[in-house]
């Protein structure tokens, strides 16, 4: 069997009753409908609004460069009327992205065909204005760039944080949120690497390196693009379903893209490095992933799984596995070192990987637990013990995690389980029962999960949880704690904007 063969994972005819949304259908069109056309500029408005919106209601730089402007410095003066406006593109963007879904099911149920590259150019066109604006619903590019400059200085990014290394009054420190100031850098040593140059080229310049940032997302994200549909083909799903709903995403254009989360590059090498490790040669992937995992090191998780794959491949048996794996492991090892020692930056990122358990993470379910278990013992008059309850719980989340793990493991070596469907389960495991969850930590299952079966079963509350999570975060990147007025009557105004497009097109929206 060669090793880029999936049929044994492909759909049965009784799995095929699921329905007819991931049969690839291939039929000519002469062009985007009158109903394409009106969801592409619906969205297009939408990611315009956010950007105009961003220059005061985004993540901005402090001090805000906009400010002072005749034209560009009018959003950052009533931050409330920038929130509205953002959201309402916000919610322009989503909407769009659900008809877009719409329009695909009715191609793939032998309605109207969509164009060949409508869905990855209209993508392209929603990006466009949130490549020149503002970083929104995140500050974590600020952390970047100051960890890189603390590198590139020839300080260790891994023992030394921004307000030690670098000063509370350098201009990269200063954007960053006051909790993160003191921490060092919990990132592998290839993003720092890349970061480093990235400093040699922008200096302290804030603006020109969240653009070079975020062209280091881009290429991420394009990996991703190449990556997504090939791998969806093996498992005879439809592609451009693949993309729409793990890259038109709006969690990946609002956090990977707008956010300028390192997790693009990340996604984007391991995912490249699963398709080419299935096609090719699990040796190079392996290469890849490795690099991936030099970024952030949970995509490492993917060895496991294309290491079983290979092992079937070659029987099945304990010796294949042994073989496949102590190979995987000798050459994973070898590109981890020449990637620590090549940078000069060591791995002095192992002791800092908790540091994102340091804030207490409402969507963690083993946080959650936690807290309500130190509540309880409050309320039953056993003292304040929440801390204490944390830390069980949280060692228990990551026990049930790696057991999850170890049994998709299991059933992707017996062929129960294809490897892109147990990379998505094992990340999505590990995402939800870790400490701290953060949306865009959920694209580490949702977007692998987009190009395998169980995207096809659970399709519904996989969007119906991309919509709604896509609108919790706020555009600031910051909490309202002082200005607790501010956040629900922008949302209230957001509202009240979004009507006019609604309106505007309620003829030619796809029903």
């Amino acid at each position: 069997m060669a090793a880029s063969d999936l049929s044994a994972f492909r759909r049965t005819p009784a799995d095929a009753a699921v329905g007819p949304a991931d049969a690839p259908v291939a039929r000519p069109s002469k062009g985007p409908t009158a109903s394409a056309r009106t969801v592409r500029r619906f969205g297009m408005t939408g990611a315009l609004l956010m950007a105009v919106g961003s220059l005061g209601a985004g993540a901005v730089p402090v001090p805000n460069p906009a400010f002072g402007l005749r034209l560009l410095g009018l959003p950052s003066r009533n931050a409330t009327v920038s929130i509205a406006i953002t959201y309402a593109g916000m919610a322009m963007v989503v909407l769009g992205w659900l008809w877009l879904g719409r329009l695909l099911k009715r191609d793939q149920n032998g309605g109207d065909p969509l164009p060949k590259g409508f869905i990855t150019r209209t993508m392209t066109l929603w990006a466009l204005p949130l490549f020149v604006a503002p970083p929104m619903f995140s500050k974590d590019v600020y952390s970047y760039l100051a960890q890189s400059a603390i590198a590139a200085r020839g300080l260790d990014p891994y023992l030394l944080g921004p307000a030690d290394a670098l000063g509370v009054d350098d201009p990269l420190t200063r954007s960053i949120p006051t909790v993160w100031r003191p921490t060092a850098a919990p990132y592998g040593p290839l993003f720092l690497y890349l970061g480093r140059g990235i400093t040699a080229l922008t200096g302290n310049d804030v603006v020109l390196g969240i653009f070079a940032h975020r062209m280091l997302a881009l290429a991420g994200i394009a990996g991703i693009v190449w990556a997504l549909p090939r791998l969806a083909t093996r498992l005879n799903l439809d592609p451009r379903s693949a993309l729409w709903l793990g890259v038109a995403n709006p969690l990946v254009l609002f956090h990977l893209f707008s956010g300028v989360h390192n997790e693009s590059l990340m996604m984007g090498l391991m995912l490249v490095g699963l398709e080419i490790g299935l096609a090719r040669s699990w040796l190079v992937g392996t290469v890849l992933i490795t690099c991936a995992a030099g970024v952030k090191l949970p995509a490492a998780l993917a060895l496991g799984f294309l290491g079983m794959y290979a092992a079937r491949q070659r029987g099945g048996r304990a010796r294949d596995v042994a073989l496949v794996g102590g190979s995987m492991f000798a050459l994973s090892g070898a590109v981890m070192a020449a990637i620590g020692f090549g940078t000069g930056l060591g791995f002095g990122f192992v002791n800092t990987l908790d540091i994102p358990s340091l804030i207490r993470s409402w969507v963690s379910v083993s946080t959650d637990l936690g807290i309500v278990g130190g509540q309880i013992g409050i309320l039953a008059g056993l003292g304040d013990h929440t801390t204490a309850v944390l830390t069980l719980t949280r060692a228990l989340g990551g026990l049930i995690a790696a057991a999850i793990c170890l049994w998709l493991l299991l059933g992707t070596l017996r062929g129960r389980i294809d490897p892109v469907t147990g990379i998505g389960c094992g990340l999505g495991a590990v995402v939800l029962l870790s400490p701290t969850v953060h949306p865009w930590y959920l694209l580490w299952g949702a977007i692998p999960l987009a190009a395998s079966y169980a995207r096809v079963r659970f399709r519904r509350a996989a969007v119906a949880a991309s919509a709604i999570v896509a609108l919790l975060v706020p555009p600031t990147g910051a909490d309202f704690a002082f200005r607790a007025y501010q956040l629900p009557l922008a949302i209230v105004a957001g509202i009240v904007i979004l009507f006019v497009p609604l309106y505007l097109v309620r003829h030619r929206i796809p029903r």
